[in-house]
C-alpha cells in the first residue's frame, strides 16, 4: 500500500469516527434535553401550531422524546452512505454528506427547542405560547448550519472517479448529407414527484374554491411551483448538427442552449455517478458543469475556452464521434 492509499484510509477512519460521534452526541441531547425538562412540561405537548400561530395540535411526551429516532434515521443513512464506497475519499460526496449531518441536526434540534420553550412550565398543551415568526429563524439556521457543514466537508483527498475518459469511435463523413444526432434521457421518479406536486396544488386549490381556509391558496402556489420545476427539470433532450450542439430541457423542448461548432473543441463519454458531481440535477462547478439525469454514460464536451460540460443521456458515443467529425470538418474548412 502507498503512502497516498495509507493516508485516504487514515482520512477515512477519522472521518467515519467523527461523523459518529456528532450523530451520538445529537442523539444524546434530542434525548436528554426533553427529560431535563420532564416535570415543567405538560402532557401532551402542543406540537402543532395553526396559520393564527396558535396550538392546535398535540403530541405525547414519549413520542416526543422518541422524535430523536428521525435524526438517528436520517444520520444513519448519512453514515451508510460515507461508509460505502468511496464516497468519503470524493470532495463532492463528503461535502453532501457533511451538509445533511449540518442541516438535519439544527433542523430537528431547532424544533425541539421552540416546541420545549412554548410548552415550559405551562399546565395544559392549550395553555403553550404562540408560534410564527419563529419558524423562519429555525429555517435560516439549518440552512446556515448546512452550509457550515458544507464548507467542513472541503478539507482532505478528492479522489477522482476511476473511468477515465474514453475516446468514441472515427466517424467519416459522406459529402453532401446533413448528420444529425438526436438523443434525450428522462427520470420517472422525478417526473412522478412533479405530477404528485402539481396534483397536490389542484387539489388544496379547489378546496380554497369550495371555502376552505383561504391560506390553502399558499400551500396550492408552492406546490404548483415544485411541480412546474420539477417537470422542467425531469428530462432533457441533446442534438448534434452541423450547426453544433443544443441542449433542451423539460418536455417542452424550452428552454434550449446552443453552442455553435466553432466554439467546441473535442468530445468524450466518461461514466459518471451522482455521487462523483454533487448529486442529482444540474450541477456546476468552475469550468465544469453536469447535467445528470441519471448514472451511467455520459456525453462530455469541452469548449475551446477550456471549459467542460457532461449530460447523462443514451448513446453518448455516437453523439460524441459524430460532434469530433463535425468539429474537424469545421476546422479544415476554415484552414
Amino acid at each position: 500500500m502507498n503512502d497516498s492509499s495509507v493516508r485516504d484510509a487514515a482520512f477515512r477512519r477519522r472521518f467515519l469516527l467523527a461523523a459518529g460521534a456528532w450523530t451520538v452526541l445529537v442523539t444524546a441531547v434530542l434525548v436528554a434535553v426533553p427529560l431535563w425538562f420532564r416535570d415543567r412540561l405538560p402532557d401532551p405537548l402542543a406540537a402543532h401550531w395553526g396559520p393564527s400561530g396558535d396550538p392546535d395540535g398535540t403530541m405525547p411526551f414519549t413520542v416526543f422524546v422518541c422524535v430523536a429516532l428521525l435524526w438517528v434515521v436520517l444520520a444513519g443513512a448519512c453514515l451508510v452512505a460515507a461508509a460505502g464506497g468511496r464516497a468519503v475519499n470524493r470532495r463532492a460526496a463528503r461535502r453532501w454528506i457533511t451538509a445533511g449531518l449540518g442541516w438535519g441536526a439544527a433542523f430537528i434540534l431547532g424544533l425541539q427547542i421552540l416546541t420545549i420553550g412554548a410548552n415550559l412550565d405551562r399546565r395544559r398543551w392549550e395553555d403553550a405560547a404562540s408560534l410564527g415568526w419563529q419558524a423562519a429563524i429555525v429555517i435560516a439556521v439549518a440552512f446556515l448550519a448546512g452550509w457550515l457543514g458544507w464548507l467542513a466537508g472541503r478539507p482532505g483527498p478528492d479522489e477522482r472517479p476511476a473511468a477515465a475518459e474514453v475516446a468514441p469511435p472515427a466517424l467519416v463523413l459522406s459529402p453532401g448529407k446533413r448528420p444529425v444526432w438526436v438523443s434525450s434521457v428522462s427520470s420517472p421518479v422525478a417526473m412522478g414527484l412533479a405530477l404528485a406536486a402539481l396534483a397536490a396544488a389542484v387539489s388544496l386549490a379547489v378546496c380554497a374554491l369550495f371555502g376552505l381556509p383561504a391560506e390553502l391558496w399558499i400551500g396550492a402556489g408552492v406546490f404548483a411551483v415544485v411541480g412546474l420545476a420539477g417537470l422542467w427539470l425531469s428530462s432533457v433532450r441533446v442534438k448534434v448538427s452541423p450547426e453544433g450542439l443544443t441542449v433542451s430541457y423539460g418536455p417542452l423542448r424550452w428552454p434550449s442552449r446552443s453552442v455553435p461548432l466553432a466554439k467546441l473543441d473535442r468530445a468524450w463519454t466518461e461514466r459518471r455517478a451522482p455521487a462523483d458531481v454533487g448529486g442529482w440535477g444540474y450541477r456546476g462547478l468552475p469550468g465544469q458543469s453536469t447535467i445528470m439525469i441519471r448514472g451511467g454514460e455520459c456525453l462530455v464536451v469541452r469548449y475551446t475556452s477550456g471549459g467542460e460540460l457532461g449530460i447523462s443521456v443514451d448513446d453518448a458515443a455516437q453523439g460524441a464521434a459524430l460532434l469530433n467529425a463535425l468539429v474537424a470538418s469545421g476546422a479544415a474548412s476554415r484552414e
